[in-house]
């Protein structure tokens, strides 16, 4: 199975949680079915790309990463490669690399979508980005890679200002998971 064909049947089984997401949902697959590159950053009115909002064992903090082109704190992501199979290998790679922390554990997702302006193909190219949450074990520590300025944990409720609206709400609902998980399985 293609990395394409993956992001088509987690996007067609996922069940968006609003409104906005499911217009995004049907957007991305639009996109998808348009563009038989659209996973790869050739793509240029847009690509899909993979999020994970890493949380600390017990939920409380998210780590995030000062990105030196975006300028805000934000969580670890980035752009398909060739060799990847599945957007949970993306979103998984993406964030060990850029954190640092090698036994982080996925989430299943989805768990959020977002599009947004980049500068992958100047003046309008678009990140159609499908978002994860991964957590780390108890006393892992992180790693400033070569893509990050800082990389710092932040309480959920205290993520700063210089970020955005999709960085807290995915920080969050990487939190009500891994809430619920623990639940299920206290």
């Amino acid at each position: 199975m293609s990395l394409h064909h993956d992001a088509v049947s987690v996007l067609t089984a996922w069940a968006a949680p609003t409104a906005e997401e499911e217009a995004l949902r049907a957007e991305f697959l639009e996109h998808l079915a348009a563009h038989d590159d659209a996973m790869l950053r050739q793509c240029v009115p847009g690509h899909l790309t993979a999020t994970t909002a890493v949380l600390s064992h017990d939920g409380a903090r998210v780590l995030l990463t000062l990105h030196p082109k975006a300028g805000m704190w934000l969580p670890m992501g980035g752009h398909c490669e060739p060799g990847d199979r599945t957007l949970t290998e993306v979103a998984l790679r993406e964030a060990v690399e850029e954190s640092g922390i090698a036994d982080l554990e996925l989430l299943p997702g989805p768990l959020a979508l977002d599009k947004h302006r980049v500068w992958c193909h100047p003046p309008d190219s678009r990140h159609f980005d499908v978002e994860y949450a991964a957590v780390a074990p108890a006393g892992a520590e992180a790693v400033i890679s070569d893509e990050s300025l800082d990389l710092r944990w932040f309480p959920i409720d205290g993520i700063p200002e210089l970020s955005d609206e999709a960085t807290r709400r995915l920080a969050a609902r990487g939190q009500a998971a891994l809430t619920s998980r623990s639940r299920a399985f206290g």
